[in-house]
Order: C-alpha cells, then structure tokens, then sequence
C-alpha cells in the first residue's frame, strides 16, 4: 500500500515514517507532505491508499483539507495531540483515529484494518459504508457518539445498559441511571453497536449482555433482567438465537 502522511511538525511527519517503515510492512511507499497545500498536490500526483492526517495545522486544518478536495482516498486515519476531535473525525468518514503519541498496536491495526478494506472492496460506496461501520462499532473500553437534536453526546459502550425503540427516535439507558433521547431510529444502533457486546432481543430493544445482563426470567413471558432492574422482552423469534449465543442452550 501507498501511504501520505500529512503533518506540519517535521518530528512527527519523520517519526510515523518511522513507525510505519519498521512495523507495518503492508506499506511499501511513503510521501510526506507539510501543509494542506502540498497534500493536496500530494494526493493528486500520488493517489495514496491510506492517508495519516494531522488535524491541528496551521491556515488550512485536516477536516479543511478534506473537504477541499472531490475524490478522497480509501482510507483515512487522523493523528491528532487533541481528542476532542473525535466527533468530527467520525463524521468525516476516517477509518481510525490515533491519538499523538502515537502507539505501534493502534498503528498496525490501523494499518491492518486499511489493507482489508483495500482487498475486500472495490465499490467505493461500499468502502465508505464499511470504514463508517468499523469506525462507529467501539471496543467497551471506548465512546460512541450519541446524535441528539441538539448536537452529540460522547457514550462509553460499557454504560449503555439497554436500548428501546420510540417511533424513529431511541431511548438509550446508562448505567448511572441517565435515560439520553437519540434522533436516530434503533436500526442505526443494531449496525453501530459491537454484536460481540449487544444483542437484539425484539424489534424495540437492544441490550447490553456483556456488562449488563443479570438473568434470563420467564415471569410474564421471556425477558431480559437487566442490571438497572428493567426486564427487557425477548420476541419469540429471537429467543432460540439468544439462548444459543448468550446462555449457550437452547430452547427445548
């Protein structure tokens, strides 16, 4: 793969070259670039498969650069000393994000994820529906964004409890207690969320059985006991699958 990293301090631009030459053999170019000007020339001389962007530059930033050009490349993966920037970068389609300074796992799953990306898809719709869904879908040590009506709302994956459908919006349960009224329709969380750490139990609930489901209860008809005490209802369609996959049994 071909790569540009694009920063404005000479030690970071030297050090990912660095980190890349030596622990990421998938890259066998690299180009440099300094500013968003020379990126730009970069990008369209040199078509790179991955780009590793800086965010804070002087005159034009990375989410400036982006938009500043039409054809983007396959993958995209902010470097940045600033994670606030966590939104934008999701929105701006990035593949990964990597906070400065840089860590050499982080940097080869990047890097790893990029090739796969590369290898398995050739539409670019496609492309961008995937990064999309690999970026959105978080370990249950990191945060997702939450779209409300006024604005987002950055989440840690280990405190949502249990999500409910209400009409095109979700109701989405913390474990602190704090119920957040999502614009998005519950669909968008089934293919956002990690299916290692949710399941679907019904049409209008998602839940969290890693960290917060305490028992399976048949009172009242199939439900998931939840750790805030909520019994969350299992559809009869879904209820051979949870038990296979979640209590490891199935229903007799």
């Amino acid at each position: 793969m071909k790569a540009l990293i694009v920063d404005d301090e000479k030690f970071c631009r030297d050090n990912l070259q660095i980190l890349l030459s030596d622990y990421c053999p998938e890259i066998a170019e690299i180009e440099l670039a300094s500013n968003a000007m020379e990126a730009r020339e970069k990008l369209s001389d040199y078509d790179p498969d991955i780009l590793f962007l800086d965010i804070m530059m002087p005159k034009e930033n990375g989410f400036d650069l982006l938009e500043s050009i039409s054809s983007k490349p396959k993958s995209i993966v902010f470097t940045t000393a600033h994670n606030e920037y966590a939104l934008q970068a999701i929105k701006a389609e990035a593949l990964d994000y990597l906070e400065k300074p840089i860590n050499i796992d982080d940097l080869q799953i990047a890097v790893s994820k990029a090739s796969k990306r590369i290898n398995t898809l050739s539409n670019p719709d496609d492309v961008v529906r995937q990064v999309l869904k690999e970026i959105s879908k978080k370990s249950d040590n990191e945060k997702i964004a939450i779209p409300m009506r006024e604005g987002f709302e950055l989440i840690a994956v280990k405190d949502i409890v249990h999500l409910e459908a209400s009409e095109s919006y979700t109701l989405i349960y913390l474990s602190s207690g704090k119920r957040i009224v999502s614009s998005k329709n519950i669909k968008v969380y089934e293919e956002k969320l990690d299916e290692s750490i949710f399941f679907r139990t019904h049409k209008s609930h998602i839940i969290n059985v890693k960290h917060h489901l305490i028992r399976f209860s048949r009172i009242d008809g199939n439900s998931a006991v939840m750790s805030n005490d909520k019994y969350v209802p299992i559809s009869r369609r879904k209820l051979q699958s949870f038990l296979e996959e979640i209590v490891g049994s199935s229903e007799e």
